[in-house]
């Protein structure tokens, strides 16, 4: 006889060696199932730990559930979702697939080992995700329209609430129109949970990833903040507040957050697993040092990066992070330094030697720079695949723009500069928010405005350092640039705000520029 058994987690850990690191503080969650009591303990902490994407911990408890209790349906359904990360497209279909046959080789026998409609339901869904027809995007639709139904029998449900929200998000791909719909429809579920339960993870986790994006961000830095107290010791949990911190400009938080997904990554790190978590923690720890104005700490993520090159030089993830990193570092700091031009050099390399070489005079070395980028746009382009053109086509045409802008502004023509850099204004515009670290590296409206600027065109400046702004608040060089071109115009009360945001932002730091803020903040009595 099955009994039904709900355990509320608070402050859980592992059982001793299930994991060299320690998953204290997952949050709290009720799931009643009618897998045997000892086997539920598992099962909730795996459950738990799977809200925060912790893929191998996850296995490793519903592994232990299964052991306990070899016919608990639930074990076998949460391990077969621990196999595909469900908002990135990955492939894997034999690994769920042979999960859930270990359990029974049929649907209808494994139905038959949950004894609950509701624990039906939730087999049901993940059988049209791993078995359906179509490709992945039709199979996580009909995932999603599987949990739709189940969510509707269980109203009540925060377990089914909270799978439903993340088929959403994983059914609602890349960007904005109907897609943009299912995350605010996501979001407005991980809300309503967490108003019941501020410490569900899945209901915060998902919320963050439903609002990330510079208009919603503001919706989900409660739930941001949450998580940072109660995510598992797994690096993707540990960096996800990030993505509304970055969103709203909290620089601190950025750095401390993706310190602590790096040491998590560091971890759990075995030979042979993905760096992926790592690169990725240090790309995003590295932008908010450099946008806290932290260039020390800045340089140690790079040669940090370098290292983990050098052990994974075989994961594309990890050597694509090293070129990205360097490239942000100089152009953050503005230490202009080139590489030679070759058929190999990566995209961000480009771009940092294309605009280091305008600002070193070196113009030839800029125009290799350039023509190299507008045969990657162009080759980025003639993909068919419309996803991959919006993810690498779109930023490599922008980084030619503003490579071939500034090229031409320093060969004496600066109309047609500063048509290449609208162009590519124009080309970010029709792009989905930022969701992270600008993507060019250099963000083309601060740089638009920059170039105006200089060109004497205050007033065209603000406006660009406004919608700069708007999509990357808080960001110093647009805070700089919007200060001086406010003190161009005369309009002092402006400047002095964006001075004083800008000393804020930087305070403490040996820099120049904040010795203009501070003559001008004296000057008008601040």
């Amino acid at each position: 006889m099955h009994r039904l058994f709900g355990i509320t987690l608070l402050s859980v850990c592992l059982n001793p060696g299930a994991s060299a690191s320690s998953l204290d503080d997952l949050g709290s969650l009720s799931f009643p199932t009618s897998g045997a009591a000892a086997a539920q303990e598992h099962f909730l902490r795996g459950v738990a730990i799977l809200h925060s994407f912790g893929w191998k911990q996850a296995i490793t408890e519903f592994k232990a559930a299964q052991a306990l209790d070899p016919d608990f349906a639930l074990a076998y359904w949460g391990e077969s979702l621990c196999y595909n990360h469900p908002l990135i497209r990955e492939q894997d279909l034999e690994t769920p697939r042979a999960v859930l046959n270990r359990l029974a080789p049929t649907l209808a026998a494994r139905l038959a080992k949950a004894p609950t409609d509701r624990e039906q339901g939730f087999i049901k869904a993940v059988e049209a995700l791993f078995f359906g027809d179509g490709d992945t995007g039709a199979r996580r639709t009909a995932y999603m329209e599987a949990m739709r139904k189940l969510s509707a029998s269980y109203p009540d449900d925060d377990e089914v609430a909270a799978f439903y929200a993340l088929s959403l998000l994983s059914a609602a791909g890349p960007s904005g129109g109907a897609g943009h719909r299912l995350n605010v429809q996501a979001g407005a579920i991980g809300l309503e949970i967490s108003g019941r339960n501020p410490k569900h993870p899945g209901a915060v986790h998902y919320t963050i990833h439903a609002f990330d994006d510079p208009v919603h961000a503001p919706l989900a830095l409660p739930a941001a903040r949450e998580f940072a107290d109660i995510a598992a010791a797994v690096s993707h949990a540990r960096h996800m507040p990030t993505h509304i911190f970055i969103q709203l400009g909290m620089w601190e938080a950025v750095s401390t957050s993706n310190q602590s997904a790096f040491d998590a990554a560091v971890a759990l790190w075995e030979p042979g697993d993905s760096a992926g978590d790592m690169t990725h923690s240090l790309d995003w720890g590295q932008y908010g040092d450099l946008q806290r104005g932290d260039y020390p700490r800045a340089r140690l993520w790079v040669e940090r990066m370098a290292e983990i090159v050098k052990k994974n030089s075989g994961q594309a993830r990890v050597t694509g992070a090293l070129p990205r990193v360097e490239a942000r570092f100089i152009l953050e700091t503005r230490q202009w330094t080139t590489r030679p031009v070759t058929d190999q050099s990566p995209a961000a390399e480009l771009l940092a030697t294309g605009i280091s070489a305008v600002n070193l005079d070196d113009l030839d070395l800029a125009q290799h720079a350039a023509n190299r980028l507008a045969a990657l746009a162009t080759a980025a382009a003639s993909e068919k695949d419309t996803s991959y053109y919006s993810r690498t086509g779109q930023p490599l045409a922008i980084m030619h723009n503003e490579v071939a802008g500034l090229l031409a502004i320093a060969r004496g023509d600066t109309e047609a500069g500063l048509k290449l850099l609208e162009e590519g204004v124009t080309v970010a515009d029709s792009m989905r928010p930022p969701n992270g670290a600008p993507n060019p590296l250099k963000p083309v409206h601060e740089l638009y405005g920059e170039a105006l600027l200089t060109a004497g065109r205050p007033a065209e400046a603000v406006a660009l350092f406004d919608r700069s702004l708007l999509r990357t608040p808080n960001r110093p060089r647009s805070l700089l640039g919007l200060a001086r071109s406010h003190a161009a115009l005369g309009n002092e009360e402006a400047a002095a705000g964006a001075y004083r945001k800008l000393a804020q932002v930087w305070q403490d730091r040996d820099f120049t520029v904040l010795e203009e803020a501070n003559v001008y903040l004296a000057a008008e009595g601040d």
